[in-house]
């Protein structure tokens, strides 16, 4: 065999790209149909009497005919996906803008979600992230939008003021973070050294519930004065925010004195190691338990740079998910 040369490799490039383009290709159409398809079944079963039990006989023998003449892709249950993908998504115009690139496999999933701004969040976030369908499946499953502080804190601007492209904090920090992937029994002990490792161990995943435009940059990171030495937990770097994240681990419960701390954190980190086009350092304190009082009338309250998140070590289920959620809007409102 002959050497490989450039020549080859683009050859190959191109083959790739065009295997790539035609795939995309074949996926777009058939997402295309399948709207199409649910389209045509809504509008005739709105010219039945009553549309109910018309709509379902109607499915049934339209799933019986295509099944007999092409295959077994249009069981009722799929002929009642693509009907509901069409409701989902009435206006061709948004569909086709939320819509592209994704996978009928991701459409199926977004398709469960009932609010249509977590809908158009889920759907662009899947197509910048290059998210697989397990990664949309977990990340609807945990309430992932609703869990950014950008859905807690409603109408309420905190933003980074030094830089042209201002981006909100609120976009990009969670509560709860659910952190089942760390495998840590809900009932064992929990020392803040295990968290810590257990969180490098699986720092991929950590990196995705964490969000997008994360890096990690150093764990027990050493900051110095001329009098102490000080480490911190884990730091990261978000390039979209373009500033470090430090994150102090905390298994028990929140305390005045760990506020504190991650405040004290901060303005070092901000003294001592922010470079001249970093926007101010952001601090966040992972907790196993928040003390509602001390968060409402502490520096958290109004803080744009220091933030309290519980962890979860367990995939809560959407009920206590939701509570959970709804309990940290009333305290952030500043309802008992």
């Amino acid at each position: 065999m002959g050497e490989i040369t450039t020549f080859h490799t683009d050859i190959k490039q191109i083959l790739q790209q065009a295997r790539s383009q035609a795939h995309s290709a074949v996926n777009s159409a058939m997402v295309e149909a399948y709207w199409l398809i649910g389209k045509r079944i809504v509008e005739e079963e709105q010219d039945g009497e009553v549309k109910a039990k018309y709509g379902k006989r109607l499915i049934e023998d339209l799933s019986t005919a295509l099944q007999a003449e092409l295959g077994k892709g249009f069981s009722y249950a799929n002929l009642c996906n693509f009907r509901q993908f069409y409701l989902k998504f009435p206006d061709h115009e948004i569909l086709y803008t939320l819509c592209r690139e994704l996978s009928w496999s991701h459409l199926r999933l977004v398709m469960r979600v009932v609010q249509p701004q977590a809908i158009e969040y889920y759907c662009n976030e899947a197509r910048a992230e290059n998210w697989t369908v397990r990664q949309m499946q977990r990340n609807i499953q945990t309430k992932y939008f609703e869990r950014l502080l950008s859905s807690t804190i409603e109408n309420k601007e905190r933003h980074l003021t030094k830089t042209n492209t201002i981006r909100n904090i609120k976009d990009f920090i969670k509560d709860p973070y659910v952190l089942e992937f760390l495998q840590i029994p809900e009932q064992d002990k929990l020392k803040e050294s295990k968290l810590e490792q257990a969180i490098i161990n699986e720092l991929k995943n950590f990196l995705l519930e964490m969000g997008k435009g994360f890096s990690f940059v150093a764990r027990q990171m050493r900051i110095s004065t001329e009098t102490s030495h000080f480490y911190i937990d884990l730091v990261f770097y978000n390039y979209l925010l373009k500033c470090f994240v430090i994150v102090d681990l905390k298994t028990g419960k929140l305390s005045h004195q760990d506020i504190g701390q991650i405040d004290m954190y901060v303005r070092m980190f901000d003294d001592l190691k922010r470079g001249e086009d970093d926007n101010p350092t952001i601090g966040i304190i992972l907790c196993d338990n928040k003390d509602d009082t001390v968060v409402k009338y502490s520096v958290l309250k109004e803080s744009e740079q220091i933030f309290a998140s519980k962890y979860q070590r367990i995939l809560p289920t959407e009920a206590e998910l939701v509570a959970e959620i709804e309990r940290e809007k009333r305290l952030i409102k500043g309802v008992e």
